[in-house]
């Protein structure tokens, strides 16, 4: 982030981020249970949607707490071909939420996926280790943890930032990232 950002003019927080799900008892059992996350609300709704013209769609959107008061969130719809229209397509890992947590916290997660027979994948990327997973529907779930001098490493990127995005559209592509292991 620019060292000259206005931060009473950014948003303040991650509300929530919404996926649809096919199972909400899979999806509670795998983000309660297993990583830790509570559900804090559960909205049971009927709604008309112009996919669905003059059909009365029955929903349930679910909400699993952070620590900063935000959520993920996930739809679920009584009928299965509802599902199959809102249902995310498939996508690389490349596309995924990354969840802010400690190093204890991230081993101790990571186990607990491990334990529930959930294949993880460790990287560390020299400005934070993470522990990628897949969730019921495959979303890519991140649990990322910072290294002890990260405000030194968010100085130099908020000094560089800028530069070396326009050198990259420049077309140079020489790597910056001399703290990656691995």
């Amino acid at each position: 982030m620019s060292a000259k950002a206005d931060l009473s003019k950014l948003p303040g927080r991650l509300h929530h981020n919404a996926r649809v799900v096919k199972d909400h008892e899979r999806t509670r059992h795998f983000y309660e249970d297993i990583v830790g996350m509570p559900l804090l609300a559960t909205w049971a709704e009927v709604g008309q949607f112009p996919d669905f013209p003059e059909r009365p769609i029955s929903f349930c959107h679910t909400f699993y707490g952070l620590a900063d008061g935000g959520a993920l969130a996930f739809f679920g719809f009584a009928e299965p071909d509802v599902y199959e229209k809102f249902k995310a397509k498939t996508q690389s890992g490349f596309n995924h939420i990354a969840l802010a947590v400690s190093a204890d916290l991230q081993n101790e997660i990571k186990q607990k996926l491990e334990k529930a027979g959930h294949k993880t994948l460790f990287i560390d990327h020299g400005y934070c280790q993470s522990v990628y997973v897949q969730d019921p529907d495959d979303m890519t779930l991140e649990f990322t943890s910072d290294p002890g001098n990260i405000a030194e490493i968010n100085k130099w990127q908020s000094n560089t930032a800028h530069e070396t995005l326009s050198t990259w559209i420049g077309g140079d592509r020489k790597p910056n990232n001399k703290l990656r292991h691995g």
